[in-house]
């Protein structure tokens, strides 16, 4: 069983920051792209992604320094924890939460109190109609997703409480924390079946970061694609395309690549913007000697003043 702060290699006082920064440079080095012969580091890759998630939600994490869940995120009593209920996985494999059992008071208390009513037009006469059956109780799920997979809104297979499975087609405008509802897929109870709210989480990406419905990347690129500009291969979550850099970019220079991030709720996607970072070669002895001998005419910090 993996413990989230070693497998981040951060300690138990890490902070927000410290948790993030700890994850993008391990995800960077053991994402599956990068190490496709290598097993194990698929393996560690899906265990730092998993310590990341738990280290990142406040309750989940304090609930695991308190001793009352594991690593993954499960109970580590068998009946759980508290009255409000725990971390349960479900057949099939599928983890999710249940509040409260499962139930939905809301329901019960609406269906045995509100609308009742009375007969009749006086409010002190005829006959108070019965309370109708309360629904099965809901169930709650936690569906993790790709990045790329909401970016482009890439169907999601889900398995229920009852090991029956769904393909749910994320909605436009999907984000952190959006909730989704089957009606009919909880619980069985008297008056029907409850629902199954489905809570996305939307895993982290080893270089993309989301903004807004735009979509950033740092660029990496070599001092001769800067200078001379250059037609490089870019990567996008719809798959590579070919980017024009112009001839005498700067790093931080960033550009824009239309239609390639979000989807937003009226299913207009936003872009992708690429900021350019030079990236300098180590030990390369011709352009240490140019620069030896080289004089620049401007000074690069002249507007700061300095």
């Amino acid at each position: 069983m993996i413990d989230p702060y070693q497998a981040l290699g951060v300690a138990k006082g890490a902070d927000e920051k410290e948790i993030k920064s700890a994850y993008r440079k391990l995800a960077k080095e053991l994402h599956p792209d990068k190490n496709k012969d290598n097993p194990k580091a698929t393996e560690r890759f899906s265990d730092v992604t998993k310590a990341y998630d738990l280290l990142l939600d406040k309750d989940k994490r304090a609930q695991y320094d308190r001793g009352e869940i594991d690593g993954e995120g499960n109970p580590t009593s068998p009946f759980g924890y508290g009255s409000g209920g725990g971390y349960q996985r479900g057949p099939g494999g599928q983890q999710h939460d249940f509040g409260n059992g499962g139930a939905d008071f809301g329901d019960i208390f609406e269906g045995l109190f509100g609308g009742g009513g009375r007969s009749g037009g006086s409010p002190f006469g005829g006959h108070q109609r019965s309370a109708p059956p309360p629904k099965g109780a809901n169930v709650a799920y936690r569906l993790k997703v790709e990045f790329i997979s909401a970016a482009t809104l890439q169907k999601q297979r889900i398995t229920l409480e009852d090991g029956k499975t769904i393909d749910l087609s994320l909605p436009k405008g999907v984000e952190e924390g959006t909730q989704m509802r089957l009606s009919g897929k909880g619980r069985p109870g008297p008056g029907g079946n409850g629902d199954a709210i489905v809570t996305i989480h939307i895993n982290p990406h080893p270089f993309y970061d989301r903004d807004g419905d735009n979509i950033r990347l740092e660029l990496p690129i070599s001092l001769k694609e800067a200078v001379e500009g250059a037609k490089i291969k870019v990567p996008t979550v719809d798959g590579p395309v070919m980017l024009s850099i112009p001839a005498g970019s700067d790093s931080g220079k960033t550009l824009r690549l239309k239609n390639r991030g979000f989807h937003n709720k009226s299913g207009v996607r936003g872009n992708q913007l690429v900021t350019l970072m030079i990236t300098l070669p180590k030990k390369d002895e011709k352009l240490e000697a140019f620069v030896k001998d080289w004089a620049p005419k401007d000074n690069p910090r002249a507007s700061m003043g300095v």
